[in-house]
């Protein structure tokens, strides 16, 4: 039967928040608070609350062996029941006493619990191991003391909403949190939020390895978070913070935008909102050369992006690079009145999906080795170029704005566009122009 627990603590509020100042020892710190994914929370990006634990805290571990004048400040937990009650206590003194003593055992007691509790760390990660680690290298150190400020957790949804919002704005006050932690863990970011639903919930985006989390998940809450690349043997479609950039553009006229604060908008738009975006995506992932239909059917999602020997023919949807330009252009049009979202998409629909075919061919350079016949091309100005090219071959506004791209292509690319300017020309509202 579980031994209850007892700390020495104070209570305290701030805002809508109770929470409890207490004093544990590194022995009681290091045997009784985990790490989140311990308790099964980083796995789930759902269940997200913690950031992961990075390299350095191995000269924290070394200044608390080596340094006399060692001193680490608090950390900030989180605890999972345990029947948490708590007991204030009074101090007893006598008449000539009472009046030093007046006030100064405010809310001072002693936090109980069952012994079922489950304590985990939301600051102070790094602290954490390094207690951890110099407890097991040095027993002696565990009868010395930390102050622990303990915050109670629910593990609900709305539990784990409100302590998600807990640590973005810990961190926010703190260390600034990463793009990506922040796409993770936001609450009050419609678009974070609806990134996350949409891994939860889309029928594509929601299946394994689709769309990629984390590059890197180790022992003893360490993890890394995907940055906005994917390596060359990767199945994933995507990353988490390029598809966050996407439904920023094309939900950038969703109902959950109207509200210009910076709290969380109502539930019931964000429902509305998902739902909008989920078309758009399904429509667009389709439009894009049949993107979902070609990695649903492949065997090695892989060899969609760069097929072995035949890099060229790859899927440009399958780069992040060219999902996010896509994503820019199709709101550029879609602000500029310049055609609709049915229209946008038939002529996405239209373009020959190769990485060596207009105009993705911007981002594409050829290789005379032998060994490959081509690679992706990296710096602002393809970037730039293929946002251009795509702008004309969806909507040009006028002939020169369509030379000019061309023009642009031969200067950076050293080659003629394999399509001709009338061809273009002709995709303008209402006909060709004069070139004005």
């Amino acid at each position: 039967m579980p031994s209850k627990t007892f700390v020495p603590a104070f209570e305290a509020k701030v805002g809508n928040w109770t929470y409890y100042s207490c004093l544990m020892s590194y022995a009681q710190v290091a045997r009784e608070i985990n790490f989140a994914h311990e308790l099964g929370g980083n796995r789930d990006l759902g269940t997200m609350i913690q950031r992961g634990v990075g390299d350095r805290t191995g000269q924290i571990t070394e200044y608390l062996l080596t340094n006399e004048n060692r001193f680490l400040g608090a950390i900030i937990v989180a605890v999972w029941g345990g029947n948490a009650n708590y007991l204030p206590l009074e101090m007893d003194s006598d008449a000539e006493n009472q009046a030093v003593l007046a006030g100064i055992d405010r809310n001072f007691g002693v936090l109980t619990f069952d012994g079922t509790q489950q304590f985990f760390a939301l600051d102070g990660q790094h602290r954490l191991k390094a207690i951890k680690d110099a407890v097991k290298r040095n027993p002696d150190l565990g009868a010395e003391d930390i102050n622990v400020i303990v915050v109670p957790h629910f593990d609900t949804p709305e539990g784990r909403q409100r302590t998600r919002r807990l640590f973005t704005n810990i961190n926010r006050n703190a260390k600034s949190t990463s793009a990506q932690e922040n796409i993770a863990l936001d609450e009050d970011d419609s678009f974070a939020i609806l990134t996350r639903r949409l891994l939860d919930d889309h029928p594509f985006l929601s299946k394994d390895k689709v769309v990629l989390v984390f590059s890197k998940v180790g022992d003893e809450g360490k993890i890394v978070l995907a940055q906005r690349s994917i390596s060359q043997g990767s199945s994933a479609w995507s990353t988490i913070g390029v598809l966050y950039d996407i439904v920023k553009e094309i939900g950038f006229d969703l109902p959950c935008t109207a509200d210009q604060s910076k709290q969380r908008v109502a539930d019931e738009l964000l429902d509305q909102s998902y739902e909008i975006l989920a078309s758009r995506l399904d429509d667009l992932l389709d439009a894009c050369g049949n993107l979902r239909q070609r990695y649903s059917a492949a065997q090695a999602p892989k060899d969609v992006r760069a097929p072995k020997g035949r890099e060229g023919s790859g899927h440009p949807l399958m780069r992040p690079a060219v999902q996010a330009t896509v994503a820019k252009v199709v709101r550029h049009i879609l602000e500029q009145d310049l055609l609709g979202w049915e229209d946008i998409m038939k002529r996405l629909s239209s373009l020959d999906w190769r990485m060596v075919a207009a105009p993705f061919s911007a981002m594409w350079i050829d290789t005379p080795d032998g060994r490959t016949n081509g690679k992706m091309a990296s710096g602002k100005d393809y970037l730039e170029l293929l946002y251009t090219l795509l702008v004309v071959h969806l909507a040009p506004r006028t002939k020169a704005q369509v030379s000019r791209a061309l023009r642009t292509y031969g200067d950076l690319k050293k080659e003629k566009y394999p399509v001709a300017v009338d061809d273009l020309v002709a995709l303008i509202s209402g006909g060709a122009d004069s070139g004005q």
